[in-house]
């Protein structure tokens, strides 16, 4: 398995992912030619992206969605709700729900909660290798956390810092809105479902959808760092984005 997240945070996101020799794009939400341009420093056709995944709809996430696709003719595995929100996606697609398959690979989808048509995020699993992909949600539930525990790498979103995001001059009903219940996870609420859901087998943490105003990568570490002590090795990913690495 090889993870790489290419871009996170406000500005755009987007992942790649390469396990079973498939590669995905979880978000295509910087711009085509960025994240060929991205792909290619560490040795990634573009052409040879398989599949592309999206969390949800908004900017953020799918600003590059539309020229990609229409490049490179990748094939996107998306809800049937979530494709109302983008019509300009009219080849190349395939319609899931709840689970599937790519060979042996096992896909689960995980409902999220946030401020958009759906959101989703996913369990990537072989039988040997696991990754859970969580960003963009106000809070991850019960049912979720028992799903997800004690996996080998987790992709989680440390979006912001309450005290700085307080202090910010946004409006107060976009700090009530990320604050809510589908909005996004502070450093507190990351660093509480990890310290719940870690085990043994995890191996790696990566902190992402860092809030460039209402965050600083130190503080999400720190605050991961002190839940977990020297259970997993925590990577942050900042706004451009983290190396790439192997598990």
């Amino acid at each position: 398995m090889r993870l790489k997240i290419i871009a996170s945070g406000s500005s755009g996101n987007s992942t790649f992912l390469e396990i079973n020799n498939k590669r995905f794009l979880i978000d295509v939400g910087i711009s085509c030619s960025a994240i060929e341009k991205s792909l290619k420093e560490f040795g990634v056709d573009p052409k040879s992206i398989n599949y592309i995944l999206l969390t949800h709809t908004h900017s953020d996430h799918v600003r590059g969605l539309e020229v990609f696709c229409k490049k490179h003719k990748t094939q996107v595995y998306i809800t049937e709700k979530i494709h109302k929100d983008i019509p300009f996606l009219k080849n190349n697609f395939f319609y899931i729900q709840n689970k599937f398959y790519i060979e042996d690979l096992e896909v689960t989808l995980i409902k999220t909660s946030h401020d958009s048509t759906e959101s989703y995020g996913y369990i990537f699993e072989n039988g040997k290798e696991n990754l859970v992909y969580i960003t963009d949600t106000g809070y991850i539930n019960k049912k979720t956390r028992e799903k997800i525990k004690n996996k080998n790498i987790y992709v989680i979103e440390s979006n912001h810092d309450v005290e700085m995001l307080m202090n910010t001059n946004r409006p107060h009903a976009i700090k009530m809105r990320i604050l809510g219940d589908k909005g996004h996870l502070s450093n507190e609420d990351s660093a509480d479902c990890i310290s719940e859901i870690i085990g043994p087998n995890t191996k790696k943490v990566v902190l992402a959808h860092l809030s460039e105003e209402a965050n600083t990568p130190e503080k999400a570490y720190q605050i991961m760092r002190e839940r977990i002590q020297e259970k997993a090795t925590i990577i942050v990913a900042q706004k451009e984005g983290t190396e790439l690495f192997e598990l």
